[in-house]
């Protein structure tokens, strides 16, 4: 029973019980105590721990009350009373010790903080007493005297205090009587007195019924009997040489080792002074571990000796002689303490998981020490071994606190291995060890960091749309979302409105890329400041500057200014003195955008204004008198160049693969609403109004499967992928400017529910995309259109033909006489502008000649008035016949001729 005391003491010591100590704010000195009797049944209220503790009802759920001897108490979530959870049993957990204390710690979080709370068993006469024998055996002369005593084996009684064993009684004989003694261990035995003479020819033996008697209520008893056997006369008692015998005695000491010896002697001659000597009274657990010699007396170890588990012994000793007399002595055995136990570390709770940003002080985990030995050899240091930014503090109860001590550093050191070392102070001295593996967690205290300080790139002018121009990369040690770099464009020195019409910037890789096609004569240098942000909360961000230089090439030809062509066309001539002396400036050949007349101040356009080229410049004009000598005054003029809405919004992505074929994205099947599919990325050239852009979705496989932003064009899932919907979906977007008329363009996207590429492959090489019932209409609708229109143009054509054929038959041929010809001058139509023939020609040709031939005349500087000699006679309704005609051509003439033919 001690033994199992002792066990499920050190199990009771040694619960654990995890817990965060982030924000663990200490223990509370004075421990909280509660007084119940043992056995009390499992359900019972101990006592409203969350009251005493300062708490609600209401805090609990957050506070999270809890305790940690879990096998016997627990704490009600609704009302915060501790229960009794487990069987209480006092002599199981204190076994005889007078007082017996449970002791364990409340814990409550949010806070955390830790209380001790102890827990008085009171014992409760639940054991009746008991006799190890149940019959006791004794020999008595029959020439013992009146008086005479003889102490009887004890029972045992597991309760303690007034429930333990208080009184023995036998039953009533005339011979004896029975009075309770207590021995130096307080415990009670009963002495036998011997009250008449026995007269063994009267009656050799007596019976006697012993009782034992608890001092519970009620009280508890138990029986043995005593059967006393009247032998002759031996009238010498042995005597042993002390009454009470001490030894002190080293725990773990061999099996086999001398405690002491026990002597008693006799005055009686013969085998009435052989002694013999045996254990009286004794615990079974004491017999196993002691011998006693019965001829000796030598008392040795029959087991191991430990300190921790019983430190005093009190053994009865009994000395016969070869008659019935007897001698008694006690034996007080004290065991020593060595230090055989080595302390011991349990980390009773720790967060492996420190932020580098901790603060000094913060307690990462809570260490309790014990050691099993008691005095110098009991007392425990704890240190740690390594150079660690963590130190130990000290708190009660052998309680010791894991702090930060220095600054945290992730990037420099990622975790830590703690090693805590308990030394006692025996000698020699014990030490153990525990180790724990502490990770520091990462925080966003990195602002990315650009490997340039600045940038500059040179690209030649002409580069195609799309093509990227520079990559600029900035590193960030942390990890995670604090470590990933997004980069966008901060600020230009181009017009905010035109800034992405020119660059764009790759938000993961920080590839610059040319949204158009730069030219040096436009753009020769600009500046980007260009941003790398992480993702951490809050975020960090570093900038840094590129500088674009946009390089020349030959890609314009010298344009001709002047001398110029006269508005007619003809070529214009300069005039020379006839008298120049050498070097006079006869004329001069500019190139140039724009010219002024010399005369009229007129300035003229050399070329068509791009404003996506140019947008603005500004020119110097003088005025110059012709007088000697000449003066002269200087005028600025400033020419801006207005954008119009010409050019029509141009999708970059998607776009198609370099075979040919559309590329697709793949998205989650199990994508939430919500969930960025991909983007529509397109620019427009022009500027302000005209390059806002909108996104429109023109047609859809499933219209309500997807989202579209109209401003940003980002593609999300609206709702979550159902088991009936197509894994294949195909959206028409149609990008718009804001100009007016607005110009438009169209990207079609071919999605495909899928987790893996692989699952996608298959299905691409094997099916084609859902057909769109709506295209398929459209189609139709087309095809039906089509043919109406055919049938139309059908009747038409043979409306006209038979009215053609019935006009035919008349003589309306007439006018196409046999040797019928007319030639007419050329003429110059009034309202002739550049670009138009100078020349017009009236003719007819002879019906019946197979062969006819048109001579064009010479021009001559009279034009005459042109006459329309087919048109002179109504009745004419054509002008040529299906006859191949042949034209000869006068080389004399211009190659720009007019031909006009006469309708009915």
């Amino acid at each position: 029973m001690q033994r199992n005391a002792r066990e499920t003491d050190t199990m009771r010591s040694q619960v654990l019980f995890p817990f965060l100590l982030s924000l663990f704010c200490g223990a509370i000195s004075q421990p909280i105590r509660y007084s119940i009797p043992e056995e009390l049944a499992k359900g019972s209220r101990v006592g409203n721990l969350a009251k005493d503790l300062g708490l609600s009802v209401q805090e609990l759920p957050a506070r999270k009350l809890r305790v940690s001897a879990e096998d016997y108490f627990s704490v009600s979530a609704e009302s915060g009373d501790l229960l009794v959870s487990g069987r209480i049993d006092r002599e199981k957990i204190c076994g005889r010790k007078s007082e017996c204390a449970l002791e364990f710690e409340s814990v409550i979080e949010n806070p955390m903080n830790i209380f001790h709370v102890i827990i008085d068993i009171q014992d409760i006469n639940d054991n009746a007493p008991c006799f190890i024998a149940k019959e006791i055996e004794l020999e008595i002369c029959e020439s013992a005297l009146p008086g005479v005593k003889f102490p009887l084996d004890s029972a045992q009684d597991a309760d303690v205090e007034s429930n333990s064993l208080k009184i023995y009684t036998i039953s009533s004989n005339e011979y004896f009587s029975l009075s309770t003694k207590e021995s130096p261990d307080e415990s009670k035995y009963p002495e036998l007195l011997l009250e008449k003479p026995l007269d063994r020819e009267h009656q050799n033996s007596h019976r006697l019924i012993l009782t034992a008697i608890d001092g519970g209520e009620p009280p508890l008893s138990s029986t043995t009997q005593i059967r006393i056997k009247v032998t002759d006369a031996n009238d010498n008692a042995p005597v042993f040489s002390q009454d009470i015998y001490r030894v002190s005695l080293k725990e773990n000491v061999p099996q086999g080792t001398s405690v002491l010896r026990v002597m008693a002697t006799d005055q009686d001659e013969g085998i009435n002074a052989e002694i013999t000597y045996a254990f009286l009274n004794a615990p079974t657990s004491a017999s196993l571990i002691f011998h006693l010699n019965p001829n000796t007396g030598d008392i040795t170890t029959n087991g191991t000796l430990d300190f921790e588990e019983r430190n005093r012994y009190v053994l009865g000793v009994e000395a016969k002689d070869g008659g019935v007399h007897t001698a008694h002595c006690n034996v007080q055995i004290e065991v020593v303490d060595e230090n055989d136990n080595a302390p011991e570390v349990t980390f009773m709770s720790f967060s492996n998981q420190i932020p580098e940003d901790s603060n000094l002080g913060t307690i990462i985990a809570l260490i309790r020490v014990r050691d099993r030995d008691s005095g110098q050899n009991g007392l425990v240091t704890c240190y740690i071994q390594e150079e660690v930014p963590f130190k130990l503090e000290s708190t009660s109860k052998n309680y010791y606190k894991l702090v930060i001590d220095r600054a945290l550093n992730r990037e420099e050191t990622a975790e830590y291995n703690v090693t805590i070392t308990a030394n006692d102070r025996g000698k020699p001295s014990l030490f153990s060890t525990a180790s724990v593996t502490l990770y520091i967690a990462d925080i966003n205290d990195n602002a990315p960091v650009f490997q340039q300080a600045s940038y500059t790139v040179h690209i030649a002018e002409n580069n195609p749309p799309g093509a990227s121009i520079a990559q600029v990369s900035a590193y960030d040690p942390d990890l995670g979302t604090n470590g990933q770099v997004s980069y966008s464009i901060m600020a230009s020195d181009l017009e905010p409105q035109v800034l992405s019409s020119y660059v764009s910037v790759s938000a993961h890789s920080g590839v610059v890329f040319a949204q158009r096609t730069f030219d040096h004569e436009q753009l020769r240098v600009f500046q980007l400041t260009l941003q790398a942000r992480d993702h951490g909360s809050p975020a960090l961000s570093a900038n840094v500057s590129l500088r674009v230089l946009v390089g020349d090439r030959n890609d314009n030809a010298p344009r001709v200014l002047y001398p110029a062509l006269a508005p007619d066309g003809s070529a214009l001539f300069d005039t020379v003195p006839r008298a120049a002396e050498p070097g006079y400036l006869v004329t001069k050949v500019l190139s140039s955008y724009v010219s002024v007349s010399a005369h009229s101040g007129v300035v003229f356009a050399q070329r068509t204004f791009d404003h996506e080229q140019l947008r603005v410049f500004q020119l110097t004009l003088q005025a110059r008198d012709h007088g000697s000598p000449a003066l002269s005054a200087n005028v600025s003029l400033r020419v801006l160049v207005g954008d119009r809405n010409d050019n029509a919004p141009r999708v970059l992505y998607p776009a198609l693969a370099p075979d040919g074929s559309a590329l697709f994205d793949t998205v989650p099947r199990a994508a939430e609403p919500g969930y960025l599919v991909t983007k529509v990325v397109a620019v427009d050239a022009d500027s302000g109004h005209n390059a806002w852009l909108s996104y429109h979705v023109l047609q859809a496989s499933d219209p309500g499967l997807f989202s579209l932003g109209l401003r940003t064009g980002e593609v999300r899932t609206a709702r979550a992928l159902g088991d009936r919907d197509s894994t294949r979906q195909r959206l028409l977007v149609a990008v718009r400017d804001g100009g007016q008329p607005p110009l438009s363009a169209t990207a079609t996207l071919h999605l495909i529910f899928a987790d893996s590429l692989q699952e996608v492959l298959p299905d691409l090489s094997d099916d084609p995309l859902p057909t769109d019932p709506q295209s398929e209409l459209q189609f139709y609708l087309v095809l039906a259109l089509a043919l109406i229109s055919v049938l139309f143009l059908l009747a038409v054509i043979l409306a006209i033909a038979l009215r053609l054929r019935h006009s035919f038959s008349s003589a309306s041929w007439g006018c196409f006489q046999s040797g019928l010809s007319s030639k007419s001058g050329p003429v110059v139509p009034s309202n002739y502008s550049e670009g138009t023939m100078p020349y017009s020609y009236n003719l007819c040709v002879a019906s019946h000649s197979a062969n006819t031939e048109f001579n064009f005349l010479n021009i001559t500087p009279e034009v005459a008035p042109p006459q329309d000699l087919l048109c002179d006679n109504p009745s004419i309704a054509g002008c040529a016949n299906n006859e191949d005609l042949k034209l000869s051509y006068d080389s004399s003439f211009s190659s720009q001729v007019y031909r006009s033919f006469c309708p009915n």
